[in-house]
């Protein structure tokens, strides 16, 4: 007479193995910036007070407005100070920026507002390495962003 394993063993084998796999989820995909910041520990957000209001869209089109509140994300504590000093240059690039939208629909959407982020981030950087602070800031995030047709 031949032994087969019974059912129930091979499932509780097949239930061990399975538990012994590195779980992967597409949800904990990191960035390097939250790679960077976790490695560091330090966060400072600084605020651009006050909020941006500028004409957004096509110049023969009704007017229409954005308002949007932002602030920076740091990773050291050295950034603010080098923020501080380039200020009003780092206003004028947001101010031009967010005058150069002329793509409304886009710019109401989740994916245009992440773009307008990740372009903010990008003129920032530069410039501060145009400066040559030796900062750079993580992210930039909008506290507040309306857009009034």
């Amino acid at each position: 007479m031949t032994h087969q394993p019974k059912p129930v063993l091979t499932m509780i084998f097949l239930l061990l193995s399975l538990v012994s796999l590195p779980a992967v989820s597409q949800d904990e995909e990191t960035s390097e910036e939250e790679v960077v910041q976790e490695d560091s520990g330090f966060t400072d957000y600084i605020s651009m007070d006050p909020a941006f209001v500028t004409h957004v869209g096509a110049a023969d089109n009704k007017p229409t407005y954005l308002k949007a509140a932002v602030s920076l994300r740091a990773r050291s504590a050295s950034t603010r100070p080098a923020l501080e000093a380039h200020m009003p240059r780092l206003r004028h690039e947001l101010v031009m920026l967010f005058g150069e939208q002329t793509d409304i629909e886009r710019l109401t959407s989740m994916e245009g507002q992440q773009a307008l982020r990740e372009e903010a981030k990008q003129r920032i950087n530069a410039v501060l390495e145009e400066q040559q602070t030796g900062e750079s800031i993580a992210g930039v995030l909008f506290t507040e962003f309306v857009v009034q047709k």
